[in-house]
């Protein structure tokens, strides 16, 4: 930011300039601008406005107002610093007193930006790298650059490859038949689908696969960036009870959703035993959050909720071993928190001030049986704001229909069965609309919720567990009149556990990215 009288005078030079003035002042242009990046007033009635400024070699400054592409430059830059801010760091030790010092850890994110409805142009989609310190490549991180588009295979190109897994059986993508491991196939170029054999790769090709060949390769030379490698636990579970049985925790506690062992007990009514210990299925006490709250975490002497950027942070404040699995389940509450605190400003406020945040979330079908982890969210609001979530949906057991469980002093949970649509005028009015794991091109029911989110305007958020989840996620959007104003984006509290597929290879993760709408 810089205000006129600070503007560097570099002959013939013209500077991308962002001031603040009243509104009055503002371009039409700008209007859209700060509406669409949410930005605050500074001041009284003060606005960021945009203007580009050239120096003449007589000294004199000239003034314009910017281009499109010039705006779209700025939104694009802006909106990706926005999608990285938990990375900005406050250095409470080196700042004085009476000033606060921020800093950035060194780190580089790429980030889609995807323009609002006035700005668009050709693709609705960009991608924006943001790096500290300035400059830095992938390369010096040991991972190379992500790419957007990649070379379709030639017509020609069969390779039979050996699908390198332990899981017993996969299912053809083509004929949907199923196909024992060591005799699958999958694309010689992707390596991302599935077959049972030639005939049916050759053919898949022929139908659907030769343009799509090269999406799913990109998405493929992505799985190194979205792996966490934090962990020093299993984090593939192709085989849900092999998986399980190496941590201990097989048939146990809350983990039990986590294979098909229980698929026989609706959702909801696992059996439960104990406290805590046995909800984490006898994890060593050090292993799991205990319900203790996080001390010495104090702003300016005051409580305000505990601002967390990752599974690094979280596991540090809670002195978890990295051995611990617990964030395969925590991947819930903690997206939930993450939202509410990080992508959602008007949530973020509310708790600030010490308010109640309504919060509808849609689905839920595990998370029924994983209650006790949301208590978590209390701990992390660290005696600021409350939060109620309604859970609904058709999985909700009838005899818990209705009931209200106080997990926590400062989170309390209403249980609804029904469809969201025909439910929401019986509920209290939502802050924001959370939709996790929603599979939203794989269940019908979506039309009528969608109707109504994009009627009511809150904020929602939804998570799916691949990129190609989240462009089928795009397409139900726009065919319900709904644009995209959080755009896909790896959800930092992704389950660190990689998902197995029956007929695609495609790097998949339990919340895996985020994305949203009147946001």
């Amino acid at each position: 930011m810089t205000g006129s009288r600070e503007t560097i005078c570099v002959p013939n030079v013209e500077l991308l300039r962002v001031t603040y003035e009243p509104e009055s002042l503002m371009f039409p242009s700008n209007r859209k601008m700060i509406k669409t990046l949410s930005l605050e007033v500074s001041g009284t009635d003060r606005f960021p406005v945009i203007d580009v400024a050239r120096c003449m070699s007589s000294g004199v400054l000239r003034f314009r107002h910017p281009t499109l592409e010039e705006l779209r430059f700025v939104y694009a830059f802006v909106k990706a610093m926005s999608l990285v801010h938990p990375l900005l760091q406050e250095d409470k030790e080196g700042a004085p007193k009476w000033s606060k010092l921020m800093y950035f850890e060194p780190f580089i994110e790429t980030v889609d930006v995807q323009w609002p409805p006035e700005i668009g142009k050709f693709h609705d989609l960009v991608a924006v790298t943001i790096s500290h310190p300035p400059g830095q490549s992938y390369g010096e991180k040991g991972r190379s650059a992500p790419t957007k588009y990649a070379e379709r295979p030639r017509e020609e190109t069969f390779v039979d490859v050996r699908i390198n897994t332990n899981s017993n059986l996969r299912k053809c993508i083509m004929c949907e038949k199923e196909v024992h491991v060591e005799q699958a196939f999958s694309c010689g170029q992707c390596l991302a689908v599935v077959y049972c054999d030639s005939h049916c790769q050759k053919q898949h090709w022929k139908e659907t696969h030769k343009s799509m060949c090269g999406l799913y390769k990109a998405m493929m030379e992505r799985e190194e960036e979205l792996v966490i490698k934090i962990f020093v636990f299993p984090c593939s579970a192709e085989q849900p009870c092999k998986w399980l049985e190496s941590l201990g925790v097989h048939q146990k506690g809350m983990w039990r959703r986590k294979c098909n062992c229980y698929s026989h007990c609706p959702f909801g009514l696992l059996p439960v035993k104990g406290g805590l210990w046995d909800s984490w299925g006898g994890l060593d006490d050090n292993e799991y959050p205990r319900d203790s709250p996080f001390h010495n975490h104090l702003r300016d002497g005051i409580s305000s909720p505990i601002l967390l950027s990752g599974w690094s942070e979280y596991y540090s404040l809670r002195s978890l071993p990295l051995s611990s699995p617990v964030a395969d389940i925590l991947s819930h509450p903690l997206t939930v928190y993450y939202i509410l605190t990080a992508l959602n400003i008007s949530s973020k406020n509310l708790l600030l001030k010490g308010k109640e945040v309504i919060l509808h979330y849609l689905g839920p079908e595990g998370e029924l049986d994983w209650l006790p982890a949301f208590a978590e969210i209390s701990h992390l609001l660290n005696g600021s704001g409350n939060i109620h979530i309604v859970m609904v949906g058709p999985e909700v057991p009838t005899n818990l229909s209705g009931t209200t469980s106080g997990i926590s002093s400062r989170v309390r949970v209403n249980l609804v069965r029904g469809i969201y649509q025909e439910e929401a005028t019986y509920l209290p009015s939502p802050h924001v609309i959370v939709a996790l794991n929603c599979g939203l091109d794989s269940h019908m029911s979506w039309g009528g919720a969608l109707e109504l989110i994009k009627s009511s305007s809150v904020p929602a958020f939804f998570t799916e567990q691949s990129e190609i989840s989240c462009g089928n996620a795009k397409q139900v959007f726009r065919g319900a009149g709904l644009h995209i104003t959080h755009p896909v984006t790896p959800n930092p509290f992704r389950s660190p556990v990689k998902m197995q597929g029956t007929s695609s290879n495609l790097p998949s993760y339990s919340n895996g990215f985020i994305l949203g709408v009147n946001t």
